[in-house]
């Protein structure tokens, strides 16, 4: 054992020491045998010996109870944190299904809003965006209008150089009409190869983006390694205020039919 490791004894338990053992030599001395004084001394002893008994075995005890507290509330403190780590581990569990949640939810309103092929606004979400616009025309100073658009003859480009070119034009097609109008205007695909746009506040630029788009679409070229010329006919029509916006789209359709009569790759207003 390393010596210096002992509790050195303070000067009161020094004093202690020293009255102990002087009053054992007393009582253990033959020649005060008998003295007045040494039964009395003799019993405070022994009551002094039990008191000291019992002090060391309360202090035994308290001891141990405050060391068994210390363990229970080292387990207590250990279980505590363990319970921290699994919440903290829930939260973050929580927090990242929340993020796939909302990620999902994105997902859905764009799926629900976006044309899966060109990316472009389909056609509920289009009819959503006209009436909304139905209701600022009054405040607008030139005329909501509207324009159909199709590809001519996308069944014989389908048919002569497959569906995957057919999509590549439709994607292609979708890109320039972005392109070519405002940022305030929408393009969407209405269905198959035909396109719908929005132009509020237009007036007479409606026929002038629709002739650019028609030239633009005539002198670009979306059928790699060939030829072949892709063109668009298009109708366009102003919105007339207070009519229902089938109406418009239905004159719009009227427009188109008229462009396509004419022999196509051409704009046609009504």
């Amino acid at each position: 054992m390393d010596k210096s490791k002992l509790a050195v004894p303070t000067t009161e338990e020094k004093r202690e020491g020293e009255l102990e053992f002087q009053i054992a030599e007393l009582l253990s001395d033959a020649q005060y045998e008998g003295h007045p004084l040494k039964e009395a001394l003799s019993a405070l002893w022994e009551r002094y010996e039990s008191l000291s008994g019992q002090i060391e075995k309360l202090t035994s005890i308290s001891d141990g109870y405050g060391s068994m507290l210390r363990e229970r509330n080292a387990r207590l403190d250990e279980r505590n944190q363990r319970h921290l780590r699994q919440l903290q581990k829930i939260v973050r569990i929580s927090d990242h299904y929340q993020k796939m949640l909302q990620e999902m939810n994105d997902t859905l309103k764009v799926s629900a809003s976006q044309d899966p092929l060109t990316g472009l606004n389909n056609r509920r979400s289009i009819m959503e965006r006209l009436a909304a616009e139905v209701t600022l025309v009054p405040r607008r100073k030139a005329a909501l209008s509207l324009a159909l658009l199709d590809i001519d003859h996308f069944k014989t480009i389908n048919d002569s150089f497959g569906h995957d070119v057919g999509d590549h034009v439709l994607v292609n097609i979708s890109r320039v009409m972005s392109e070519q109008v405002r940022s305030s205007d929408v393009c969407a695909r209405w269905g198959g190869e035909e396109f719908l746009i929005m132009l509020p506040d237009s007036g007479d630029y409606a026929h002038e983006v629709c002739e650019r788009l028609r030239l633009t679409i005539e002198k670009s070229s979306f059928v790699e390694g060939s030829d072949y010329k892709v063109t668009a006919s298009i109708g366009v029509t102003q919105y007339i205020r207070g009519e229902d916006i089938l109406e418009t789209l239905k004159r719009a359709d009227s427009a188109l039919f008229a462009a396509k009569h004419k022999g196509r790759n051409c704009v046609a207003a009504f």
